[in-house]
């Protein structure tokens, strides 16, 4: 299976950078996953916000580009998912031969078409998180929703 994550925003902080490439590389070797890093739509250029928005969203169109991807919207509104829910989302996933790729947005967030078009809209927290955090808190939960369905314990159990 093919996950890639679409992050805005370049040159994370070291600490953060090294969370994030932790947690991938305990993945097993069926998941591959690829963060793809877009340079955010320049704010002085006399565009709107949602020019802005929607030459970014055409940018993730670009990096889905050679694949079927299930788009995941990461999303303030969106669903709030449990790490059980996630799992089950990825095993199904995985047995429906989908790769998926996991965007987020840039500082002012997705493209309404893209959050549209996007199989599924997940939350990842109610609190407003640092883009560099929120690339973290999802490889985590990669892993961790992995684990599960590898069979490792889970610690609420």
């Amino acid at each position: 299976m093919r996950l890639k994550i679409i992050a805005f925003g370049q040159r994370l902080p070291d600490w953060m950078a090294a969370g994030v490439d932790d947690y991938l590389r305990r993945l097993p070797r069926e998941y591959r996953v690829e963060v793809i890093e877009l340079k955010p739509e320049a704010r002085d250029r006399g565009k709107t916000v949602a020019q802005m928005l929607a030459a970014e969203a055409a940018r993730v169109e670009d990096a889905c580009a050679g694949g079927a991807f299930l788009k995941v919207a990461l999303d303030e509104r969106g669903r709030p998912w449990e790490t059980r829910q996630l799992a089950q989302k990825l095993a199904q996933w995985r047995d429906e031969a989908r790769d998926v790729a996991f965007i987020l947005g840039s500082a002012d967030g997705l493209d309404a078409a893209l959050k549209t078009s996007a199989e599924a809209r997940w939350s990842l927290s109610a609190l407003t998180l640092p883009h560099g955090l929120a690339r973290v808190v999802l490889a985590e939960q990669l892993y961790r929703a992995i684990s599960l369905n590898a069979g490792h314990p889970y610690h609420r159990e």
